[in-house]
């Protein structure tokens, strides 16, 4: 009759784990930090970086420059450097209903609840279902994740009619709310994610305290969070600064219009207004360029969370 075998102590298991999880995460960074690597990263960003640079001359240029030529002629005598585009675009080329000032102050009402609504509903969410127990949690989850595939044009005509049953047209109300819609899904499964890697022991110990589910989350969940709740931040609040489909459906009126619609109305059938474009879109870059160099630590935190796993 053979010996039985004793169980492997749990601390020996759970070194073991992090010695793998130690070693697969210095495999990534070994592969990241190869020359090849490297080169490929330069590659990408230099790519990247063109049209931006090619942006920003254009903006500098006077008429007839960017409408006659493209930006590597900028050292041509036909369009000298000047800053007059930027004044032109901030007060509406001449027109102070097209002033980019009022629309850039608009952006900030529409983009701050779109992004501060969403993530908080889905993180209510995505505890729920990562952390209580309860009948049809994954058919609902399911169901939750599979409203990705739904495209965002299909809604687009049904919740206009919905919003003018209630009485919503010419306020924020409809492009809080359908931001809010549209994101909800990718936030709670993203969130859902995070939440669902977090150590059940942390979990324990909280209930141990005699903390419930509130407790539990304001307490232990939430301070782990950051790094995902900032990511998604800035995938949302890039989404809906740049966003023109939904706001030229809920927002086009002059008291909600934000700047992506403000720049479209730069141009009009009797002018192109070549040399001013690219200034209004430098203007309409300077904030979320901010915003994310501002939060980049946490984004790749975030990136980086849970991607390797013992």
């Amino acid at each position: 009759m053979s010996a039985a075998i004793a169980p492997m102590p749990i601390e020996e298991q759970v070194g073991g784990r992090r010695l793998r999880r130690q070693q697969r995460a210095n495999d990534a960074k070994t592969r990241l930090s190869s020359p090849w690597a490297s080169l490929i990263a330069v590659v990408i960003a230099i790519l990247w970086t063109i049209p931006t640079f090619g942006l920003l001359v254009n903006s500098l240029r006077g008429a007839p420059g960017p409408s006659s030529s493209g930006w590597w002629h900028f050292f041509s005598a036909e369009s000298p450097f000047t800053f007059s585009n930027y004044s032109a675009a901030w007060t509406g080329n001449g027109v102070p209903a097209n002033a980019l000032g009022g629309f850039l102050l608009n952006t900030f009402v529409i983009v701050i609840p779109a992004t501060v609504i969403p993530i908080a509903l889905a993180l209510g969410a995505a505890y729920a279902f990562a952390w209580i127990p309860f009948r049809g949690r994954n058919v609902l989850f399911v169901m939750v994740f599979a409203l990705q595939i739904v495209p965002i044009q299909v809604a687009l005509i049904p919740l206009l009619k919905l919003y003018n049953g209630w009485g919503l047209t010419g306020s924020f109300w409809p492009i809080w709310l359908s931001h809010t819609m549209f994101a909800l899904p990718l936030a709670t499964f993203l969130l859902h994610n995070f939440i669902k890697e977090i150590p059940g022991s942390l979990v324990e110990a909280a209930r141990i305290d005699g903390a419930g589910h509130v407790g539990i989350f304001f307490r232990v969940m939430l301070p782990l969070l950051v790094p995902a709740i900032a990511s998604f931040a800035i995938f949302q609040f890039l989404w809906v600064w740049n966003d023109l489909l939904v706001a030229l459906t809920f927002a086009s009126g002059a008291n909600t219009k934000p700047i992506t619609p403000g720049i479209q109305g730069l141009t009009t059938q009797f002018a192109s207004a070549a040399d001013i474009l690219p200034a209004g879109a430098m203007i309409a870059l300077i904030v979320p360029l901010i915003v994310f160099l501002s939060l980049q630590r946490f984004f790749v935190r975030g990136l980086l969370a849970g991607s390797v796993k013992g």
